[in-house]
């Protein structure tokens, strides 16, 4: 792998791990460390290893994101990056492909639709939703209708559309304005809408990040788990993880780690551990490999 100019050097000593402030999350993190081989540790892309930008296209990992990955990686049953995202963009964005080190990371894109693995470095994906390309065609003429075109913008995220209003005079406002409009939109069509933070995606129904979550965790046969995330759409990750505390006679032990969600209490309101951001989630992770 390629040096990183924007990484950090490394310590002579070991970095602090941060202790989780509830019983649940301090269990997990015990259980990740006494058999990290058998752990999960699932990550949200924007707000969590990237910072987020007014241009979603100019997202990219936060400097150290890759290198934290590749010590964490081989140490842990599988990393798994759950997005929003197509899983390539998600790829090219993060800068995962090709690097020595990240045999154990799949990208879970379009909240588990798409699934690109390092190993073979391909993407499999389903067939485009029909109601997709209807919602494509009709969503410039909602937006105009509502007068909401003035700094809002559509992301084209191929499965899916989102509707972004950080650029609007009131982005709080437009975001509030347009969620009915384009609920009806997306019911008309069949698909449904996730609310994330100033933003409104149009997407098809029957996964998110919670069902991703779940059905790899198994898939891995994991024994214990960490998630990390930031916005309203990572809360049935959250939900996926207390579920799977209550499975079986010990339940799978998770921790909840919530990237600096000002904006989005609710997500704070459950976590385990609260991180200021990415550049705090990145350091964790980098401690964590360093610990196990």
């Amino acid at each position: 792998m390629g040096s990183n100019p924007h990484a950090s050097a490394p310590s002579e000593t070991p970095s602090e791990l941060p202790t989780p402030t509830t019983p649940p999350g301090r269990e997990a993190l015990d259980a990740i460390l006494a058999r990290p081989d058998r752990a999960v540790v699932a990550l949200d892309f924007d707000g969590t290893l990237a910072d987020i930008v007014p241009d979603p296209e100019q997202a990219r990992a936060h400097p150290g994101a890759v290198d934290a990955l590749v010590a964490l990686a081989p140490k842990v049953a599988s990393i798994a990056v759950i997005t929003g995202r197509p899983a390539g963009v998600a790829v090219r964005h993060g800068g995962f492909a090709g690097v020595r080190g990240l045999d154990h990371l799949v990208v879970l894109g379009h909240y588990g639709a798409e699934r690109w693995d390092a190993v073979t470095g391909t993407v499999r994906a389903p067939a485009p939703h029909p109601g997709t390309a209807a919602v494509r065609a009709e969503l410039p003429g909602v937006l105009d209708r509502f007068g909401s075109w003035r700094g809002t913008w559509i992301e084209e995220k191929g499965q899916a559309l989102a509707v972004h209003t950080r650029r609007a005079a009131d982005p709080q406002a437009a975001f509030e304005a347009l969620r009915e409009p384009l609920g009806e939109l997306a019911a008309r069509h069949g698909l449904i809408v996730e609310p994330g933070r100033l933003v409104l995606e149009l997407r098809p129904p029957g996964t998110d990040k919670g069902v991703a979550l779940a059905r790899y965790v198994r898939e891995m046969d994991a024994e214990s788990v960490l998630y990390a995330g930031d916005d309203l759409g990572d809360l049935a990750a959250y939900a996926a993880v207390e579920k799977l505390r209550t499975e079986g006679p010990d339940g799978i032990p998770g921790l909840l780690v919530c990237s600096g969600s000002a904006e989005v209490p609710e997500l704070a309101e459950r976590a385990d551990l609260l991180l200021d951001g990415p550049g705090a989630v990145i350091a964790f992770l980098a401690a964590l490999a360093e610990r196990v």
